[in-house]
């Protein structure tokens, strides 16, 4: 027996109704477009990438390495990624394959510095100083790449990065004007969790790249030209 007293449930709101088919739109959206963009942007840095990765014994030399920046602990040591990627750098420039290093990272903040880190390392294990080119405005590798060619006026570079990014990193650079290729690390890859994540987050930040190379966007920082590496390769 129906209870008069008892209140009927009242119908969603048309306001309601809409707002849940647009959450359901948008999950939608997201799992078919996303795997997609990750897919198609792969596909491309593979591409733009292929027949310009090396080792370290058979990468044809060029005046710059370019050193992509990473983790600077907080006591200011580069972490072991990093470290990685400079020592990479240290043997190019050891074996005569380039003649100057050019060190990119992120300064955005004074008590964060990733290219003086940077520096100090490779000056420490044996790179004069005077061959070591700060660029204090590399904040992604997009940035680090167009900045080496529009600031530093460099045209031909090595780029030396971790294996798992080394392919977009090439990619990127020879997009925005630099004739290069790259060298990549492996030897970190015993911290399994840490490569793991850099492994897994860099199929999302290839959508990134791609996106950053067809809208021509500037970097966060331009400035006038710089002439460290000229400086560097005389």
């Amino acid at each position: 027996m129906i209870d008069p007293s008892a209140r009927p449930v009242p119908a969603p709101s048309r306001r309601r109704r809409w707002i849940v088919r647009l959450v359901i739109a948008v999950v939608v959206a997201v799992v078919l477009v996303v795997p997609a963009a990750v897919a198609g942007s792969g596909s491309w840095i593979s591409r733009a990438a292929r027949g310009h990765v090396y080792d370290l014994e058979s990468v044809p030399p060029a005046p710059v390495v370019l050193v992509l920046g990473a983790q600077v602990q907080p006591d200011g040591q580069p972490s072991q990624f990093l470290a990685a990627r400079l020592d990479l750098a240290r043997q190019l420039f050891e074996r005569g394959t380039v003649r100057a290093v050019l060190v990119s990272g992120d300064h955005g903040q004074p008590e964060y510095d990733e290219p003086g880190a940077m520096r100090r390392w490779l000056v420490d294990h044996g790179v004069p100083d005077e061959k070591v080119v700060l660029d204090h405005a590399g904040f992604d590798t997009y940035d680090s790449c167009l900045r080496a060619n529009r600031i530093f006026g460099v045209e031909q570079v090595i780029v030396v990065t971790q294996s798992f990014h080394i392919e977009r990193a090439v990619a990127v650079c020879r997009q925005v004007g630099l004739d290069a290729v790259g060298v990549g690390d492996d030897s970190v890859s015993r911290f399994e969790r840490a490569w793991r994540w850099g492994s897994f987050r860099e199929r999302f930040a290839g959508v990134k790249a791609v996106w950053d190379v067809y809208t021509r966007r500037d970097p966060v920082f331009l400035g006038p030209r710089e002439t460290g590496v000229d400086d560097a390769l005389r």
